[in-house]
C-alpha cells in the first residue's frame, strides 16, 4: 500500500505539472497548434516538422494522455486493495470519471476550434467548466493519497465544516474569475496598468475584458473566508496534520494574492503567471486536504 501511496502523489504531481503546461499553452496561444485535428496533431500521431506552437500544444497532450493512464492505473489498482465503499477506491474512481471528462472537454475546445484568438462567450463556458473539473480532479487525487496513508479506515470520512466547504466554494469562483481574467489578458494584451484600467472601463469593451476587475475583487472576498476557516484549524490541538495544512493555506493564499498584484503590475509575465497558478493550486489542495482529516 505504500507504493500505492507513492504513485498517488506522483501523479498528483504529474497533473499538477499538465496543468501548468496548459497555461504555457494558453499564454504562448499555442492551442490551435494541431490545428483543429484531435487526437491526430495536424493529420499525423506524431507532427512533422513542427512549429514552436505545435510542440507546445503536442507536449500538453503527451503529458495529459500519462496523467490520464497514470489515474487509470490507480483506480484498478485501488479496486484490488480495497473493498468496495472504500473512501480511498471512491475518490480513486471519481478521480477517473474527472480525468476522462478532461480530456472530453480539451478535445472539444479544439474540435469546436475554441483556441487560439477565439473571443467568443463558448470559449469562455467551455474555460470556466474545464476549471471545475480540473479542480474536483485535484481533489480526487489528493484524496486517494491521502486517504492511503490510513488504509485501515474505511467508510465515510468525517464531514468537513461549512466554513471549510464555503471556502472551497469561493476558492472555486476566485479560481474561474482567474482563468477568465488570464483568458482575458492573453487576448487583449495591456502594455502596462494604466492601460489596462482605462480597457476595463470602456462602454465598448469585450465581455473578458469587463471581467478582469472581478478577480482582484473575488480575491479580497477569498481572503476572508480563508482566514476566518483556517485559523480554528490552527489551533485544533488533537489534529497536527490540520495545523499544518491550515497554516499552508493561509500562507500559500497570501503569497499568492502578492504575486497576483506583481504579476498585475508587471504585465503579466509568463512565469508569474504559471506561479500564481502553481500557488493557487496549492491553496486549493490545501483546503481540501485540511477538510479531509
Amino acid at each position: 500500500m505504500k507504493w500505492f501511496q507513492r504513485i498517488a502523489w506522483l501523479t498528483l504531481a504529474l497533473t499538477v505539472g499538465v496543468i501548468l503546461w496548459g497555461s504555457v499553452v494558453r499564454a504562448t496561444g499555442s492551442g490551435a497548434g494541431c490545428a483543429n485535428d484531435w487526437p491526430a496533431c495536424r493529420g499525423a500521431l506524431v507532427p512533422q516538422a513542427p512549429s514552436g506552437a505545435t510542440l507546445i500544444e503536442f507536449a500538453h497532450r503527451l503529458t495529459s494522455g500519462l496523467s490520464l493512464a497514470a489515474v487509470l492505473l490507480l483506480a484498478v489498482w485501488a479496486r484490488g486493495l480495497w473493498p468496495a465503499g472504500h473512501r480511498v477506491r471512491r475518490a480513486s474512481a471519481l478521480a477517473l470519471v474527472f480525468v476522462i471528462l478532461e480530456a472530453l472537454v480539451g478535445a472539444g475546445l479544439v474540435l469546436l476550434s475554441l483556441v487560439g484568438d477565439n473571443a467568443t462567450v463558448m470559449r469562455a463556458i467551455f474555460m470556466a467548466g474545464h476549471l471545475i473539473n480540473t479542480y474536483l480532479l485535484l481533489a480526487s487525487l489528493a484524496l486517494t493519497a491521502w486517504w492511503a496513508r490510513r488504509p485501515e479506515q474505511e467508510g465515510a470520512p468525517a464531514r468537513p465544516s461549512t466554513a471549510l466547504v464555503v471556502t472551497l466554494a469561493v476558492l472555486l469562483l476566485l479560481s474561474i474569475a482567474g482563468a477568465l481574467t488570464a483568458l482575458g489578458d492573453t487576448l487583449f494584451p495591456a502594455g502596462n496598468l494604466r492601460e489596462g484600467l482605462t480597457q476595463d472601463f470602456l462602454p465598448t469593451a469585450h465581455f473578458l475584458i469587463r471581467l478582469r476587475v472581478i478577480h482582484p475583487l473575488l480575491a479580497l472576498v477569498a481572503s476572508v473566508f480563508v482566514f476566518v476557516a483556517m485559523v480554528p484549524q490552527v489551533s485544533r490541538p488533537t489534529t497536527p496534520w490540520s495545523r499544518r495544512l491550515a497554516a499552508a493555506a493561509i500562507t500559500l493564499f497570501f503569497v499568492q494574492a502578492a504575486i497576483g498584484g506583481l504579476n498585475l503590475l508587471m504585465g503579466t509575465p509568463l512565469g508569474l503567471q504559471v506561479l500564481h497558478l502553481a500557488l493557487a493550486d496549492g491553496v486549493w489542495l490545501a483546503v481540501v486536504m485540511c477538510a479531509a482529516v
